[in-house]
């Protein structure tokens, strides 16, 4: 480049540097008349706000607050929505600031307290027939019906006129309406039969209004919080834009002056967009208005006095220059296009060198910046597809405002960004709504791929195929094809119950056959003997076969009774207080002829102490015998028997064992069930029932019984919970013990009698 060039350039910017210098000293010239006008502004809102707001005003705008007032007085109450769960659902009020201002109550339809929130005259005075009688200011009344529906709204009050009163009426009506269709309020019950009244004092109602205004005149009427809100302030920046706009566009008229073809001004149509979208997205445009306020009240430096002007002035004068050199970039930038015209769609957008590298014919830069571009776009595909991947894999069993706020959340981020381009936020919603449109119709087709893959399983398992697999990621519908593993697994118990109780209905016809039919054979045999035979010890012998078989027969018999109420839930239960250390020591006492035959080694472990608990005495007798009877029969002879109780805090645990002298090879889960024995020869008497009979009665009694077995050891483990003594049936046995006591004296009495007069003795 000759050195004529290089001056006419040097021209060209010490001329652009003038211009944006000028530019932003008239800016800031004018900082004293933007002051001005905000002060006077705020000067004028000071001197509104002074003036009295009317009573019917600062009333109407506690409508709503009463309104929902309603619910939450009745709420008190009524209880009818636990308290924690108002707060939590329903959340802190404006209710509870308006209401320090008022006397209320609850009254029902015969005008008695409720809430019990005031004394009797106040209640009384809330509840006068006239305002004068009253002595509020103002009063409203709330009617529900039974129903739990608004009957009506009346306002009156000696601080109110009949034209403020009406307006009232219909401004709280219309409000007390909304809330109630409100699906805020749902959460809440509805007040039924009941009168709501608030009143006002004078005293309250001035301080209530004279909080209203200073609240009202701060936040709503203020015209302006800076300098920055001002049309000084917009009158004054937007000419000056305009000035640089032009000189950027008539500047490089002059060969002279024309500094377009500087290296900071290459550069793609895409960056000087992207970054006045991403100034006026981020809301970057407002920080001068923020900076030139704070400069002239005097706070953009902290403990700014004398000397500091020099420094601020020194920022503000940076700010703008920045500011409009960004604003002369960005259009010298662009102007570029009108000298190059269709070259510059070609050369100066990222876009047609993403086009040009495709088809093959880019250029080495255009191969690197490609490669930039598409690691953000994989990076950004990878964190669009998480999301995707979260969304399809949604878990409604959550809670659903969860649900609903992750996607409420992501689409207020997209359209926020969208409202930050201002105008360009058009041509942003027809992109986001295309997006949108392509994103819905591969998230519905995926669902309905899906949906196909679940209704594929459910009918299956309709058509009984119960081991068919229900397997595969289906997105949005997973909790469901849990349930439906879930079901299927139900199934296939239930099948499986089935078909053991099928099996188990034989067997018992079976078995319940042969047991019935050896004794009976043996008495039909016997008895036919017995007929014929002539020999008296003979016919002695035959005589006690038949009873045992007899004995034999009625044990069976009454086992089958048992087993038969136990199953139907039939039986009935006499709980009483049992202590049931001694009660197993007994069962044992009792069998120890058995024990001795089968020549047992029973060791004992027990509580030294009484453990009364809450039981039937027979059945738990009888399962202690069931128990003790079955070792007596199955276990190896000559070797020990364990029997430990040990009590815990909520039941008490009993565990038998012993060695089996028979291979344990049958199935733990079935040998309680009804006719199902450990040894399958059936070598031994026994019906099959005891343990079922054992089982049923300790399950009758809220325990549980487990058989496990480890080579040949047999385990039978108890767990009887320790329940609590009724209190009513706690008083019935100590008015049965009374009049037993009661009974014992009336006869000993009489025996008295009749012995000291034997004359009135009958006998």
């Amino acid at each position: 480049m000759d050195t004529k060039s290089k001056n006419s350039r040097k021209a060209g910017i010490i001329i652009v540097v003038i211009l944006l210098g000028i530019c932003s000293l008239i800016m800031m010239s004018q900082y004293d008349g933007m002051k001005y006008a905000m002060d006077s502004a705020n000067t004028e809102a000071t001197e509104d706000a002074e003036a009295p707001i009317p009573y019917e005003s600062a009333l109407a705008s506690i409508s709503h607050d009463l309104a929902e007032g309603n619910y939450l007085l009745y709420n008190e109450y009524a209880r009818e929505t636990d308290p924690a769960d108002v707060l939590d659902e329903y959340g802190q009020r404006d209710f509870d600031w308006s209401k320090r201002y008022f006397d209320y109550e609850v009254f029902n339809s015969d005008g008695e307290q409720l809430l019990k929130n005031e004394d009797e005259a106040t209640a009384e005075n809330l509840q006068a027939n006239s305002e004068e009688d009253a002595g509020y200011a103002f009063r409203a009344y709330y009617t529900f019906s039974l129903e739990g529906e608004l009957s009506s709204v009346q306002i009156d009050g000696t601080a109110l006129s009949p034209e403020e009163e009406y307006n009232l009426e219909s401004t709280y009506l219309s409000s007390a309406q909304e809330v109630e269709y409100s699906e805020d309020i749902s959460s809440i019950a509805s007040p039924e039969d009941i009168t709501v009244i608030y009143g006002m004092s004078q005293e309250n109602l001035n301080a209530f209004t004279e909080a209203y205004s200073s609240e009202y005149w701060e936040y709503d009427v203020e015209p302006y919080a800076s300098v920055g809100e001002t049309p000084y302030y917009q009158d004054t920046l937007w000419p000056l834009c305009y000035v640089i706009i032009a000189a950027a566009l008539l500047l490089p008229l002059r060969r002279k002056l024309d500094i377009s073809e500087m290296k900071m001004f290459d550069v793609p149509f895409e960056v000087p967009i992207l970054v006045w979208l991403f100034v006026y997205a981020t809301t970057l445009d407002e920080l001068p208005a923020r900076i030139v306020d704070m400069t002239v009240r005097g706070t953009l430096i902290p403990g700014m006095g004398h000397g500091m002007e020099i420094i601020a002035s020194i920022i503000n004068f940076a700010m703008w220059f920045f500011i409009f050199g960004l604003l002369f970039w960005g259009v010298t930038s662009l102007r570029a296009m009108i000298r190059l015209k269709g070259a510059y769609w070609r050369d100066r957008t990222l876009t047609m060198k993403l086009i040009r590298h495709y088809r093959g014919h880019g250029t080495e830069s255009d191969e690197e910046m490609v490669r930039k571009a598409g690691g953000i776009i994989k990076r950004s595909k990878a964190f669009l597809a998480k999301q995707y991947d979260a969304l399809q894999h949604l878990d409604f069993r959550e809670k659903t405002n969860r649900t609903i706020l992750k996607i409420v959340i992501i689409n207020y981020i997209i359209l926020a960004i969208v409202c930050f381009l201002w105008y360009y936020g058009t041509f942003a919603l027809i992109i986001y709504s295309v997006i949108l449109f392509l994103f819905l119709r591969k998230y519905v087709k995926d669902l309905q791929e899906k949906y196909k893959l679940l209704l594929k399983s459910t009918n299956q398992l309709a058509e009984g195929h119960l081991d068919a697999p229900i397997e595969g990621d289906i997105g949005l519908f997973n909790p469901i094809q849990d349930e439906l593993k879930k079901i299927q697994k139900g199934f296939k118990k239930a099948v499986d119950e089935e078909v053991k109780n099928e099996r188990m209905k034989t067997e018992l016809v079976t078995n319940v056959s042969h047991d019935l039919r050896t004794p009976l054979t043996a008495i039909i045999t016997y008895t036919d003997l017995l007929k014929n035979e002539k020999d008296e010890e003979k016919r002695k012998e035959y005589i006690d076969v038949l009873e045992r078989k007899s004995l034999r027969l009625k044990v069976l018999i009454e086992d089958l009774f048992e087993i038969s109420k136990a199953a139907s839930k039939s039986v009935v239960m006499h709980y009483m207080k049992v202590d049931i250390v001694d009660l197993i020591k007994q069962v044992g006492l009792e069998n120890d002829s058995k024990i001795k035959e089968a020549n047992l080694d029973f060791r004992w472990k027990l509580p030294e102490y009484k453990l009364i608990m809450w039981l039937d005495s027979q059945k738990t007798y009888r399962i202690f015998e069931n128990l003790i009877v079955n070792i007596t029969k199955y276990a190896m002879p000559h070797t020990r028997v364990y029997i430990e109780m040990t009590e815990q805090e909520n039941d008490v645990h009993i565990s038998m064992k012993n060695v089996s002298a028979a291979e344990l090879n049958f199935d733990t889960e079935e040998i309680t069930d009804r006719f199902v024995r450990g040894d399958t020869s059936r070598n031994t008497e026994g019906s099959g029932l005891g343990l079922a009979i054992a089982k049923s009665f300790i399950e009758l009694q809220h325990g549980t019984l487990k058989i496990s077995t480890e080579a040949d050891l047999f385990k039978a483990d108890i767990i009887l919970p320790k329940m609590e003594i009724p209190p009513e049936e706690e008083q019935r046995q100590q008015a049965e013990r009374e009049a037993e006591t009661v009974r014992e004296q009336e006869t000993v009495q009489t025996d008295l009698s009749v012995s000291e007069h034997p004359e009135n003795n009958p006998i």
